[in-house]
């Protein structure tokens, strides 16, 4: 029979962001207090899990994440690129309140095409990186358990992909809470399910910025 091997993508804790800021790949956006326990839950919910591998978007926030598994497992964490958060030209722009970037119509011409999308990283080359992240992750820990940390378009869109799934999609009604896993369970080389799971949902709050 083949080896059964488990990928889990993490979805990193809440980030400390007072000014609502769409921070996308922006430095210095670190976990709050409450995404730090956050963190601290989902290392202590899986620490039964066969885990021996770990990787993580280099990304402050998702280093972050990624401590508290790594003392856990007594792993390293390797950073992977391929993990990033999806490019958005809104970066570094508030989304919420009267001057939002969805209701000031100056920004109105780089939404024009929602299937590709026309304002960031096209949904194709999210899958074709997370597709490639994952196979790295799935080699590494044949026949166990990795823990993938990155952030919730990239995950998203995957799973969407993995499901044969349309890409385009309502963001509101994505299933990628903070600090959730999405589970990738393979026999060999075949995926042979999809799983989702939220340990730390007691500490998730209403979100107020889309993504990240």
């Amino acid at each position: 029979m083949a080896e059964t091997t488990v990928v889990h993508l993490l979805r990193h804790g809440e980030v400390h962001n007072p000014a609502n800021v769409l921070y996308g790949r922006l430095p210095d956006y670190h976990l709050s207090e409450n995404g730090v326990q956050m963190a601290e839950t989902v290392a202590k919910a899986v620490a039964g899990r066969d885990v021996v591998a770990l990787f993580s978007s280099p990304l402050e926030r998702a280093q972050e994440t990624a401590a508290p598994l790594a003392a856990t497992f007594h792993l390293d964490v390797t950073l992977d690129e391929r993990l990033i958060e999806a490019e958005n030209i809104f970066e570094g722009l508030s989304v919420g309140g009267g001057d939002g970037v969805f209701r000031n119509p100056r920004f109105y011409r780089y939404l024009w095409n929602p299937l590709r999308p026309s304002w960031g990283e096209r949904y194709s080359h999210l899958v074709n990186r997370m597709s490639g992240a994952i196979n790295a992750a799935r080699r590494a820990a044949r026949g166990h358990e990795a823990i993938m940390v990155s952030h919730q378009l990239p995950i998203w869109i995957i799973r969407l992909a993995a499901e044969g799934r349309r890409l385009p999609h309502d963001p509101r009604r994505r299933q990628c809470a903070l600090a959730s896993l999405t589970s990738f369970a393979f026999e060999g080389d075949r995926l042979i399910s999809v799983g989702y799971s939220e340990p730390a949902a007691a500490l998730v709050k209403r979100p107020t910025v889309p993504g990240a």
